[in-house]
Parts: C-alpha cells; structure tokens; sequence
C-alpha cells in the first residue's frame, strides 16, 4: 500500500476563516477595478492626456533651447505620467491586499522588507517586458495606421508562447531560489520522475522553491515547454504533505502537459487576441476626433487602451475561467487514473484547503465570475465517485 500517514479532515474554524478571507479579498479586488477604472476616466473625460502630452511635445533646455523629444522618449514620459501617480494613489491598498492581510490570517511569512523587494522586483520586470512592448505597438500604430491589430495581435501572440518558454527560466528564479531536491527526498524525486515517465512528459528535473519565505499556503507545478519543463515543489508542500499526496497533486499538473493545455490555451486565445485587437482599432478610430488625439498612434490615447484592455479581460473572464475549471476536472480525473490512489488525493485537496485557507464550498456567481479551478468540494465529491466507480 506504500508509506502510512494520516488522511487530512476539513477544519470548520479555518473554513469559516477561508470564507472571511474571500469575501475581504472580493471586495477589495472590486475596490482596485473601481478606483482604476475612475482614475483612467478623469485621464479620458477631463481632457488630461493631450494637456500633459502637448508639455511632452517640446522640451526647453536652460529655458533658451526648445527641441522636439523622439517619439519613443515621449512615449515613456507619458506612460510614466500616467502610471507613478497611479502607483502612489494605489500603494496603500496594495499594502493591506498583500501583506497585512495575509498577516491578518496568518497566510503569510513575509517581511516587509520582502515584501518591498517584491514590488520593486515586480515593477523592474515589468518595465523591462512592458516597454518593448509598448514600443512595438506604437511602431505598429505609426507605420501601419489601418492593418497596425493583425501584425500587433500576431506579435502578442508569439510572445505569449516564447513567455510561457522562458518565465521558469528566467523569471521565476527572480522572485524564488530553486534547488534540487537531494538526497533527503531522493525517494520521493524518483517517484515523480516515475510518474513523468509513465505519463510521457519529459521533466529536466525535480526542484523546491522557498515559498515559505512569503507564505504558509502550500504548491506544485509542473512549469516550461519542452527542455525547460521541471518540476517543482514549494517547501511548504514538502514540509506538510506526504509522498503519496505530493504524487497525486502533480499527477493532475501533469495531466496539462499530457491534455496539451497550453498550447490549446494559446490557440484558443489566439483568435481572441485578434478580436480584442480590432476592438482597440475600432475604439481608436472613434476616440481621435472626439476625445482630441492627434492620431491613433498619440500616447494620449494610453489611458484610454488600458480601459479597454482591463475592461475585455473582464468580460472574457467568465469564459475563460469556464474553460479553465473543464481542464481542471479533466486533469483530475487523470490523476486519479494514473495515481490509483483517491485517498491520497482527497486528503491532498482537504490539506490544501486547509493550509491554503481556500474556501471548499463558495457561491455560484463566485466561481462563474472568478474561479478557474473547480471548488475544492466538487474535486473531493468527484473523486469519491471515481473511487466508488473504480474501487482498488
């Protein structure tokens, strides 16, 4: 039967925790779309943008020279005006969201220190992706007024798969340290390589990350295409799941690999990302005459692209997430499958419900509208029937 432990039950006190954590995380998840939403109108509505654009137009040196910045350089000035303010208007509420909430409720580790090193790395990364990006863009708007959404909605695409590619490479390792299981966990790494095998998914090693630098909540992945997929394992999961629990958790992200979900996600993302990019076309040609932009390619449309950007991610929200939660269902079924062990997996998903402070059992219009995954109830409830359909 393998190694013995003991089955993890569902706590009633951090339930009703879990619930309170999610409603306060709702509210002030709506409370950010607000006040962002509001600060890009007053940008739009009240005519700032071309007022702040027309002082980046020309640049007094000494107060004797006037000279015409690139446009590049006055694509960064304005992306900077409008996004500092921003961040200063949004800091207070990024502070309780991520870190003395999670304090509150005792989820997180951090520091505050850490925590600042964070945004600090966040905002870097962020500019470093965003503002090629941005450029590119631009350069489309300018050189190709009419055909800029085909070329720029193909480009975004490309990127999102050579992303997918190298953010486990390159990107993770600026927020966590990884390391090699070792000898301590040796047969634990031959089990999940194992599994990989049976699964037909090549995997260029096992790793932990140190997420309890930053939280209690514990995760696995299974992370990059090809010759960068590997695998890892928060040290949190290691330090309070067993062997068997671990195998199931990452038998289910192994099943993305095996059910091709990524490249699916993309390609299906793909004719959306041209729809969203013609819908900017259509807006653009709208806003120049009447919300006074020079021409589609003038940074002083920016406000008015992130309100549209931010309010066709929301829309497609539901869908995607609808998409998500049939993948999830499909990747739990397989774990099940290839594991043969339902207990295992129903105690891995009560221990994260548990430890990650996840409410089992949230309102309908919450998981249309927000979840990607299945609530935990339904997952533990459909491996019980898998269980009692395929007993061992």
């Amino acid at each position: 039967m393998g190694e013995q432990y003991t089955l993890a039950s569902l706590d009633p006190e951090r339930q009703q925790r879990a619930r309170q954590y999610a409603r306060i995380r709702r509210r002030l998840m709506l409370l950010n779309l607000v006040l962002g939403s509001a600060y890009l109108l007053f940008w739009i509505l009240l005519g700032f943008a071309p007022l702040v654009r027309s002082a980046l137009d020309s640049a007094a040196v000494g107060g004797l020279l006037t000279f015409q910045p690139h446009w590049m350089i006055q694509l960064i000035l304005f992306t900077i005006a409008l996004g500092f303010p921003w961040s200063l208007i949004n800091l207070p509420l990024s502070f309780y969201a991520g870190y003395t909430l999670p304090h509150r409720f005792e989820l997180s580790n951090q520091t505050i220190r850490g925590w600042i090193s964070d945004q600090i790395k966040g905002a870097l990364v962020s500019m470093v992706i965003g503002a090629p990006l941005l450029i590119g863009m631009f350069a489309l708007l300018r050189a190709a007024p009419e055909t800029w959404w085909l070329w720029g909605a193909g480009s975004y695409s490309l990127f999102a798969v050579i992303l997918t590619a190298l953010a486990p490479v390159i990107l993770m390792p600026i927020f966590y340290k990884f390391k090699p299981l070792g000898e301590d966990h040796a047969g634990l790494e031959g089990r999940l390589v194992a599994l990989s095998k049976r699964a037909g998914t090549f995997v260029q090693g096992v790793f932990t990350f140190d997420m309890s630098r930053r939280t209690r909540a514990a995760n696995a992945a299974l992370t990059g295409l090809g010759r960068s997929r590997r695998i890892i394992l928060g040290d949190t999961l290691l330090e309070n799941f067993s062997e068997e629990e671990i195998e199931t958790v990452l038998a289910h992200e192994l099943a993305h690999h095996v059910h091709r979900d990524i490249p699916l996600g993309i390609i299906l993302q793909v004719p959306l990302t041209f729809l969203f990019f013609y819908l900017i076309h259509l807006t653009l040609g709208w806003a120049v005459p009447v919300l006074g932009s020079d021409s589609i390619a003038d940074p002083a449309n920016l406000p008015l692209l992130a309100l549209v950007f931010s309010g066709l991610g929301l829309i497609s929200l539901p869908l995607s997430n609808a998409w998500s939660r049939w993948r999830e269902r499909l990747a739990d079924n397989y774990a099940l499958t290839i594991t043969q062990k339902p207990e295992a997996f129903i105690s891995a998903m009560t221990r994260l419900a548990n430890q990650n402070l996840a409410d089992v059992d949230p309102e309908a219009w919450v998981v249309f509208l927000l979840h990607s995954h299945p609530p935990l109830n339904q997952r533990i409830e459909a491996a019980e029937k898998w269980a009692g359909m395929y007993p061992g």
